[in-house]
């Protein structure tokens, strides 16, 4: 199945997980959580904050050698969107890509997503830890801060009240 038979398909429209392939194009479900969801959209209002010369998106697929990932967010300069469009998924990684890890997410497993990320054209990759830590990195190493998007936060707080 292509990326964009997945998306169409109606049975597989509706789910509760996130959906990516692997290399040999066999689907891959994370649960979703609400937490996860609240992290995605803080990080996108920040993105929207600090990035105006970028657009945000979310659930950002991107086609790597080890196939469809989809970013929790992702931001790229107008460039990036004005060459693809509409694709999905994207040929290539935007400029910064973000992941809020799941619990059943291995450190690992970050590590390979950022590798593939870094392959196909992104120039950072953040995390979003469950306490809210965000961990900056460019294709070196480790960052204080973000180059691409300097004032952002080191710690994304949810409000409750």
């Amino acid at each position: 199945m292509e990326w964009q038979e997945i998306c169409d398909h109606p049975q597989l429209r509706d789910l509760s997980f996130k959906v990516e392939t692997n290399q040999w194009g066999h689907l891959e479900m994370t649960p979703a959580s609400n937490e996860h969801g609240l992290f995605q959209a803080l990080i996108v209002q920040w993105l929207a904050r600090l990035g105006p010369q970028g657009r945000v998106i979310s659930e950002c697929s991107v086609l790597t050698s080890a196939g469809v990932k989809v970013a929790d967010v992702a931001w790229a300069e107008k460039a990036f969107f004005e060459r693809h469009r509409r694709a999905n998924p994207y040929p290539e990684a935007p400029d910064l890509v973000i992941e809020v890890p799941s619990p059943s997410n291995s450190e690992q497993e970050m590590d390979e997503k950022k590798a593939l990320y870094f392959a196909h054209g992104a120039r950072e990759f953040w995390t979003c830890a469950q306490d809210g830590k965000v961990r900056f990195c460019d294709r070196r190493r480790e960052l204080d801060r973000s180059g691409l998007i300097p004032g952002f936060p080191n710690t994304i707080e949810i409000d409750f009240a």
